[in-house]
């Protein structure tokens, strides 16, 4: 077994293997390998030129540090069980630290992994609220606005101690969520069926009801900055480690 990012003819594979794994989602995954992968932000076990584990990650910042979002954390179904997901991130965490990482983030998708991960070196790092709503009978004014324009303002919005996510990762969610600002806030969101998900909310959370009505939904569901809900996770790769307290985006 070897630990390598994967060569171009492994392509064709991984993206039937995450299909395999996550499910077909109306071309997410097409999306994600246009937009938002890079071979050289996945690492890959690979046997026998089978690839049977894989992750990826996204570059992000907090204080100041280099640190990295994993994502899509997989092994193939004929090769669970065999310990293979924490050789993987074993080996990323090696990975990293040599690349100048100060921290590993990732966040997930059920409590089941979230133990998991607890057992494999990783911590609660960041929190989150939910706020439900119907449309208010006062919509508001708001805009619509590009990635880069996003990301700037985006920092002004931030809590203290939040992650910076910027380049990939904004040029990936663009794919699934349009970008919207108005006087006192910064969204980013996506429409299904008359709902309208709010994947990170900043700013003035009373807006939501009016943002809801403006852009013609019945109802909305946002994330947002709280302490409700465990969000983000946290492996430490250098002693000095910024932790941090607010993580916005996690591509699920």
């Amino acid at each position: 077994m070897t630990f390598d990012h994967p060569a171009p003819s492994q392509i064709p594979a991984l993206l039937q293997l995450w299909k395999t794994v996550f499910g077909e989602y109306d071309g997410f995954w097409e999306l994600f390998l246009e937009h938002g992968f890079s071979p050289s932000r996945c690492r890959c076990t690979v046997e026998k030129g089978q690839v049977t584990a894989s992750l990826c990650w996204f570059d992000c910042q907090c204080g100041n540090q280099r640190q990295a979002y994993v994502y899509a954390v997989l092994t193939h179904p004929d090769h669970r069980g065999r310990g293979l997901c924490r050789a993987l991130l074993a080996d990323l965490h090696t990975f990293l630290k040599a690349q100048g990482y100060a921290a590993v983030l990732l966040v997930p998708a059920e409590e089941a992994l979230r133990e998991m991960y607890r057992k494999l070196g990783y911590r609660d790092a960041t929190w989150v609220s939910e706020l439900s709503c119907g449309a208010s009978d006062a919509p508001l004014s708001l805009r619509a606005i590009g990635p880069e324009e996003y990301a700037a303002l985006r920092r002004e919005f931030l809590p203290a101690g939040g992650v910076v996510q910027e380049g990939e990762n904004l040029a990936f969610l663009s794919q699934q969520a349009q970008f919207y600002t108005g006087e006192d806030f910064l969204l980013a969101a996506y429409t299904e069926e008359e709902t309208l998900h709010g994947m990170e909310l900043l700013g003035d959370r009373s807006a939501a009801p009016g943002i809801v009505s403006t852009l013609e939904c019945k109802k909305g569901h946002f994330r947002t900055s709280g302490t409700e809900t465990p969000f983000a996770m946290i492996h430490p790769l250098t002693e000095d480690a910024v932790v941090p307290e607010y993580f916005g985006f996690a591509f699920d």
